[in-house]
């Protein structure tokens, strides 16, 4: 089959490119930004790309087109599609039909720790000799890629709860039909898509309504949002994770309910990690992986790139990359690499609003607690952030700098970090390259 896919650049998108060239069909795709790394690994794939949308795309004539989430309509490829009344899909919905019948699929959601718990649970396995397929919304240090086929009965997918397509607004993962899946923590999030918290409990609601009497949800006990969840309707069996009725940690010893299972020895800072770390066990357990040997995969584990990554080190200053954009997920990386500092070094956070929901000013009350372990905070204000990020962020203080250009940005960060420090690039897009800017600057 000849599958063309619309928007192919994304992780998710070129993800499901690469699956579907290694599951033996031809695959070619557009989209508005063919830039590496991303297009280096679809062509090392055998997948030929395409800048931009031109109708005269038609002319490939694929048996089917696979419509990214990033594409709406008036958009040039799609309105033409949908007046020739041509085959159209989505991802998840193509991979729910296609590649995961048959499959034992572990799907990880909850608003934050999906890439890395994904990643842990797809280590597990394939320390045990489980050999999974995986798709995950990052790049596993212990794999080099996001996404993989074999011929193993056991898939992992990082379940993402925003939207599928803009023809079904459903969330991506009710298309997985899990058998194993992690509900690891909810809170609001993508306030672009969903009015409330409630709204985004109704989509895990219908995550859980899909799953089979004999799977089992992995569920966070500590979450209020889990809980009521599971109040709508709980048909699978349930393994409370961070909770004294299910798995818990005290300290880095692992109890199943009362019985102490092992010793939780991992290398990434955090208790959040930890956390991540034991939800992964937990359903590893579900395929007949033995804790013991779960917990010794685990020592092993390398982490997730853009997940509090040194990218460097320079004249003993040390610059981390970090996805992180919530409120939460900033509070917690900041604390893990506090963890990680002697106690004397500065935390330096350069933060960039650029997730939907960050430039919508929806949390931005939240920011300045969410900050308030860093020692230094300098946000870049995009001129199109639609608040003002000197006035929300006030709390701070003195260690605020606000910033209005990534130039101003790397010189400002250079002005006050010192020896061994670390800065902390906090950001879900690219950046502007600033670490590699800083990192030069510092070898200066």
């Amino acid at each position: 089959m000849h599958i063309h896919i619309v928007g192919i650049c994304g992780t998710f998108m070129g993800g499901v490119a690469q699956l579907a060239a290694a599951a033996g069909h031809r695959v070619t795709g557009c989209d508005a930004n063919v830039y590496p790394p991303m297009s280096d690994q679809l062509r090392a794939a055998g997948i030929d790309l395409i800048e931009g949308f031109s109708v005269d795309q038609l002319a490939l004539k694929p048996d089917l087109y696979v419509i990214g989430n990033a594409i709406s309509r008036g958009n040039e490829l799609l309105e033409a599609i949908l007046n020739e009344g041509l085959p159209y899909t989505s991802g998840p919905q193509w991979l729910g039909q296609t590649l995961l019948p048959g499959k034992h699929v572990l799907t990880v959601a909850g608003t934050h720790g999906k890439t890395t718990t994904s990643s842990m649970l797809a280590w597990i396995l394939e320390a045990n000799g489980y050999n999974p397929g995986f798709l995950i919304g990052g790049v596993p240090s212990d794999f080099g890629h996001s996404a993989r086929l074999t011929d193993s009965n056991y898939f992992v997918i990082e379940g993402d709860e925003y939207d599928t397509c803009f023809f079904d607004k459903r969330s991506k993962f009710v298309h997985y039909r899990p058998k194993t899946a992690i509900l690891n923590n909810l809170e609001f999030d993508h306030a672009d898509i969903f009015e409330n918290l409630h709204a985004i409990e109704t989509q895990f609601h219908h995550l859980v309504r899909t799953m089979a009497q004999n799977a089992c949800v992995v569920v966070n006990g500590q979450s209020e949002a889990l809980a009521r969840v599971l109040a709508r309707g709980l048909y699978s069996q349930c393994e409370f994770f961070n909770d004294v009725r299910g798995w818990h940690l005290e300290g880095t010893d692992v109890f199943c309910r009362d019985q102490l299972i092992g010793t939780m020895n991992i290398q990434l800072p955090g208790h959040h990690n930890a956390l991540n770390a034991l939800a992964a066990i937990v359903a590893s357990t579900h395929v007949g992986i033995e804790p013991e040997a779960a917990l010794n995969a685990m020592k092993d584990f390398c982490g997730v790139k853009r997940r509090l990554e040194l990218r460097g080190i320079e004249r003993n200053v040390a610059v981390y990359d970090d996805f992180a954009h919530h409120p939460t997920a900033i509070r917690e990386t900041i604390a893990a690499l506090k963890q990680k500092l002697p106690e004397n070094a500065k935390v330096v956070a350069v933060f960039e609003p650029r997730s939907n929901t960050m430039k919508m000013g929806t949390m931005k009350e939240a920011l300045p607690e969410s900050f308030s372990q860093a020692d230094v905070v300098i946000c870049y204000a995009d001129p199109k952030l639609g608040w003002d990020a000197q006035a929300a962020l006030s709390p701070l203080g003195a260690k605020l700098h606000v910033c209005h250009s990534i130039e101003e940005t790397v010189n400002a960060t250079l002005a006050v970090i010192g020896n061994g420090d670390a800065v902390l690039v906090m950001s879900n897009g690219a950046f502007g390259g600033i670490h590699g800017k800083l990192l030069a600057a510092l070898k200066l």
